[in-house]
């Protein structure tokens, strides 16, 4: 790879936020850049679309990031999308329990010390300061612990708080759930205090926010992107990566071009040898609820952070934009085998109870089954997460399930984009 950056290329498959995140970096650094995509849009799992059943534009899910979640957050102001998400002036996490009733707030101190544990009116109901200081005990945790491992698995704060953040940060039950990752989420947000895990969500949606900016980006710095490019075969020779096959097109590649395969982990094992991948998985369901006409929630939601966290119910979050309530369960095993009709009626009862609707209405629902939307991040998945670096000197790996040390996330996405970057950019 020492030949004049020029005549480099770099060849990016898959253009989900890991390949996008590849690419603008790619351009970034002067290089040509072509991304083939297999579907007729980019964004993989981050990603918009009109429906027509609910005439309103959609996610395909619901995301939110964090202000620890720094390569996400860079990738945004470089693709000119910083201002696309909200930036709440005060980080709050509002939940209700939709058995009880009872509502309340997380809301960390400002500094790295929890001073908000020690404030009855600022705790979770029904816990006490002492319950917190469990954490530490992930920190200590063995490689193979689960979270269920390390804390008391019943009472309020297991219920309230460790159950809730462990689905939504891994979308693995805690009892399951490696307990080193989940204290790394702990550490990098809610042990730097509130400017670490203040929340951001895209004010219009995941397509407006993370996609079509950086599509936008690579038009701008002259690259290319071609969809509807499904790579059926990488070609090897002793120096890397010779070839791609899309079907019957074969795209040689020079000495000094550089791949980035940014593609699902199955899809990978089928094009890379002896590639180890973590082969378990975990669904999501999204419930997108279209508000009967007229309907006024009795519970705001503030517009800078239009969510809700919910316990008790089918739902752990809820989000609102418009008219339109979208919820999400995470590490959803049992309710993504139900069919659609039944989710839709449990996911309107929860929106009715915390917004304070008729739940004898039937409004439009649209629901989403993402049934391998990230690995189960489990101690043993964990293991088998690859690096970005390949034996291969111009092939790199890059997708939330290779290992970046951080959940698989939109963070983990655009970290392995990156690293899968600079290791091919070695000059």
């Amino acid at each position: 790879m020492a030949s004049d950056r020029g005549s480099r290329r770099a060849h990016v498959v898959g253009a989900g936020i890991a390949g996008l995140a590849a690419a603008v970096d790619f351009v970034r650094r002067g290089w040509p850049v072509t991304l083939y995509e297999a579907a007729a849009q980019a964004g993989g799992r981050c990603r918009s679309y009109h429906d027509a059943k609910l005439d309103r534009w959609i996610d395909n899910g619901n995301h939110m990031l964090l202000a620890a979640n720094t390569a996400a957050l860079s990738y945004l102001d470089q693709i000119g999308a910083g201002d696309r998400v909200t930036r709440p002036q005060r980080t709050a996490f509002p939940f209700l329990d939709l058995k009880t009733g009872e509502a309340w707030q997380v809301e960390p101190s400002r500094g790295a010390l929890p001073w908000w544990i020690f404030d009855s009116r600022r705790r979770i109901p029904g816990t006490a300061a002492g319950d917190y200081l469990a954490a530490l005990r992930l920190a200590r945790a063995p490689r193979d612990a689960t979270v269920a491992d390390c804390l008391r698995t019943h009472g309020p704060l297991w219920e309230r708080f460790w159950v809730p953040l462990t689905v939504a940060a891994l979308n693995t039950h805690p009892r399951e759930a490696s307990a080193r990752l989940l204290w790394l989420v702990v550490r990098e947000s809610f042990a730097k205090g509130a400017a670490a895990c203040r929340p951001y969500v895209a004010r219009h949606s995941l397509s407006d926010t993370f996609v079509d900016p950086a599509l936008a980006m690579l038009a701008d710095r002259g690259g290319e992107v071609h969809f509807g490019q499904r790579l059926r075969a990488l070609e090897f020779a002793d120096a890397g990566v010779a070839a791609l096959t899309f079907g019957e097109r074969r795209i040689a590649l020079d000495a000094a071009d550089a791949v980035v395969l940014a593609l699902p982990p199955g899809n990978a094992t089928e094009l890379v040898p002896g590639l180890t991948v973590p082969e378990d998985s975990r669904p999501i369901v999204n419930a997108h609820i279209r508000l009967p006409e007229g309907a006024v929630p009795k519970r705001r939601l503030p517009p800078e952070l239009p969510i809700l966290g919910l316990v008790g119910g089918a739902a752990d979050w809820l989000f609102l934009r418009d008219d339109v309530a979208s919820l999400t369960v995470s590490a959803a095993e049992t309710l993504a085998d139900d069919p659609a009709e039944e989710i839709a009626k449990r996911m309107w009862r929860d929106t009715a109870r915390a917004l304070g609707l008729d739940p004898a209405a039937a409004p439009i629902t649209r629901i989403i089954k993402e049934r391998r939307a990230t690995l189960a991040q489990t101690p043993d998945a964990l293991r088998r997460r690859p690096p970005q670096q390949t034996r291969w000197p111009n092939l790199a790996l890059a997708g939330d399930w290779t290992d970046t040390g951080y959940p698989a996330t939109i963070e983990s996405a655009v970290r392995s984009g990156l690293a899968a970057v600079k290791t091919l950019a070695k000059s």
